[in-house]
């Protein structure tokens, strides 16, 4: 049992009972991570859900043609690997530390352990499970029904911190862009030469420098279906 509070108050288990929060913070157990380090890699077996106590993690998957495509960067207070904690499996993506990084761990087979002795709790779970479900289902929705410039402009304030750790570089090529946005590559340099032009970025060799993000942010919230 580690002594330090989890960050379980926002994202995944933000919605989560007290009851239930308080038996995932009995049952974390830290993990410290060095710069560089890599806490799991694409295809290995996993049953843990992690939350970042500090540092930062970048989440990362490998293409077709073997490239490594960053996805996001999670700062302090992320969650993530949630799907394993309900149903253990092959992960989906790599994350390696970017700086020295401190994780708590809560693995599947302690938390069925703790329903089996506390029962009640069961609902809690399902409840969350339910939850997280429909979150998916939400963004699936925005991937299919959101105008690029949206799409776009979520991914980008997302990668570069979105009200967690921010940095106003991303360093990403736009065809790896168009591929997380779902959109061809002419597509996506067209709309970032616009903000360009508007003054909201400005555009660098393999990445762009953000200048506006409050106007990105309304982009990111305009819905056109």
């Amino acid at each position: 049992m580690n002594s330090t509070p989890p960050p379980f108050e926002s994202g995944f288990l933000g919605s989560a009972s007290d009851d239930l929060r308080d038996l995932m913070t009995a049952l974390a157990v830290r993990k410290d991570l060095r710069k560089g380090e890599t806490l799991f890699v694409q295809g290995d077996q996993g049953e843990t859900l992690y939350a970042v106590l500090s540092g930062a993690l970048e989440v990362s998957v490998a293409s077709p043609e073997g490239r490594k495509l960053s996805l996001q960067i999670m700062h302090k207070g992320a969650v993530f690997g949630e799907i394993c904690l309900f149903d253990p499996g092959p992960r989906t993506a790599t994350v390696t530390a970017l700086k020295a990084t401190s994780v708590l761990g809560i693995r599947n087979s302690d938390v069925l352990k703790a329903l089996r002795d506390t029962p009640s709790l069961n609902i809690d779970m399902i409840q969350l499970a339910g939850k997280r479900l429909r979150w998916m289902g939400a963004q699936l929705n925005e991937q299919v029904f959101l105008p690029l410039p949206a799409r776009l402009a979520r991914k980008i304030l997302q990668l570069t911190g979105n009200g967690q750790t921010q940095t106003d570089t991303l360093v990403m090529s736009q065809s790896d862009l168009a591929e997380f946005v779902g959109a061809s590559r002419e597509a996506v340099s067209k709309t970032l030469s616009i903000w360009k032009s508007d003054g909201v970025i400005d555009l660098i060799r393999g990445g762009l420098i953000l200048r506006d993000r409050n106007s990105l942010t309304k982009i990111a919230n305009i819905i056109d279906f």
